[in-house]
């Protein structure tokens, strides 16, 4: 069958891909940007990649007609303050482009809806099911809450919060009921769900077996780990004080923050339905689903995170991928340096930022990490999502990879932290050698005086990374 995949470069998207492929179906990516979509060598016989925006409708005319199904993995939560209308003009222009098609079953991802006063974003998730559910199709909603999985963005908050707290001062809703499910079972529902006539024209609550408090859930991760950790639970901690608590702990936007409590206030547990039975899933319970995901981290088999996507930045605009570095109006820091182990240097710049630091002056870069969280950037909280693979649109610390090429030996960085100006930093090899380029193109006088300021610092910190690169 000729599957749409809209959202094949996202977080589940990534991860549905392949198990569709192994399915037998031929899938048509839809992506916003080719070049930040690297699917696998064995996949790609089985693909086609086409470039649309479900926000420009003329974009959309590239979609084919021979199509036998689709998934709708579109979400926008952290990615403006004005999601809900984003989402909904997303949906339309979805919803009308597959009328157009041969498309018989569409399947949405969505969060459990079960109270009557919901969150911004679970009220957004719920219009955009109504929108769909107007489509010429036969439309089956699956709604989840928790995801457990290597790079979920409710995984790495728990994560960052245990491992980083060993007591915790909370807000209330920590007491708020939840039913978490692994990100294994949420594959196999889409991937099962997909053509069964018995799930055509209706909506059905996933979760695990477990139904526990998001307190339960971190002490939880806490025993998974071997930690012992304290939770003390206060009722004075405003929305507000709770969105500032998660940003400066976690590894998550201000914006998702802002979300995520939002929803977290309110109690997503499943609806008895008879999806298991008619799909044959039993999901595993809450420890078993922590347990795999530690081994897959343990094991560097991460095969998307939430991190990576443009929303875990501070910039709203779609960056291009294929924009060359400024020449004219910049600010430049430019070092060279002989290389005697070409395969050594590569190793160590793919290799950079995460948990390996920047390879000098460390204590620098976590205050400049710091200052930037502190003004409302990205910090160093976010990693890198795979400790020696960088792909063009992935996050590194507070840079995005804007282009990587290690056979050719360029690596090309676009800051995300807060600045009055842009900036790039570029390592390339040739002939034996490493020259590094820092870009700075400012914004007025204050990005003008922000240059002279760091200046001095740059003569010590690039110049010694740019030596422990190559010793």
């Amino acid at each position: 069958m000729r599957i749409l995949l809209a959202g094949a470069s996202g977080y589940i998207g990534k991860r549905l891909l392949p198990v569709l492929i192994e399915n037998g179906h031929h899938v048509i990516c839809c992506v916003r940007d080719v070049s930040r979509f690297n699917p696998e060598p064995e996949l790609i016989p089985h693909i086609e990649v086409i470039e649309v925006d479900f926000l420009d409708r003329e974009s959309l005319s590239k979609i084919p007609k021979d199509l036998d199904g689709a998934y709708y993995l579109l979400h926008s939560m952290a990615a403006s303050s004005d999601y809900e209308a984003l989402e909904m003009r997303c949906a339309s222009n979805f919803r009308e482009i597959i009328n157009t098609t041969n498309v018989k079953h569409v399947i949405y991802l969505s969060g459990i809806i079960n109270e009557d006063s919901l969150s911004r974003h679970l009220e957004s998730r719920k219009a955009v099911e109504l929108e769909l559910k107007k489509g010429k199709y036969h439309f089956t909603t699956l709604r989840a809450g928790i995801i457990i999985g290597s790079g979920s963005a409710s995984f790495e908050i728990i994560r960052d919060l245990v491992e980083k707290l060993p007591i915790m001062i909370t807000p209330k809703w920590l007491n708020t009921k939840c039913q978490p499910i692994g990100i294994a079972d949420v594959i196999e529902f889409l991937t099962k769900a997909i053509f069964k006539e018995e799930v055509y024209d209706q909506s059905f609550d996933i979760g695990g077996p477990d139904i526990l408090t998001y307190k339960e859930m971190l002490l939880g991760f806490a025993e998974a780990r071997g930690l012992e950790r304290k939770i003390y639970i206060v009722p004075v901690m405003t929305p507000k004080l709770s969105s500032y608590w998660l940003y400066f702990v976690t590894s998550t936007s201000y914006k998702l923050a802002t979300a995520l409590v939002s929803s977290m206030k309110v109690e997503v547990v499943c609806k008895e339905s008879r999806i298991n039975e008619i799909l044959g899933i039993n999901p595993i319970d809450y420890k078993t689903a922590l347990k795999k995901t530690l081994f897959k981290i343990r094991g560097n088999e991460i095969l998307s995170s939430w991190k990576d996507s443009w929303s875990s930045g501070v910039i709203d605009q779609k960056i291009d991928l294929n924009l060359s570095v400024p020449k004219f109006g910049v600010f430049k820091d430019e070092r060279s340096i002989q290389i005697k182990d070409v395969n050594h240097t590569k190793e160590k710049i793919w290799q950079i930022g995460g948990d390996n630091g920047w390879y000098y002056g460390t204590w620098l870069w976590k205050i400049r990490g710091f200052l930037d969280k502190v003004f409302g950037g990205v910090g160093l909280r976010r990693g890198r999502t795979h400790p020696s693979r960088l792909m063009p649109g992935d996050a590194l610390d507070f840079w995005r990879v804007l282009y990587s090429n290690r056979e050719e030996g360029r690596l090309l960085l676009f800051a995300e932290m807060k600045l009055p100006g842009e900036a790039w930093l570029e390592f390339n090899i040739k002939d034996n050698v490493l020259k590094q380029t820092a870009t700075f193109r400012p914004m007025g006088l204050s990005g003008r005086l922000y240059w002279y300021s760091v200046l001095p610092f740059h003569g010590f910190i690039f110049k010694g990374m740019l030596k422990k690169l190559v010793s």
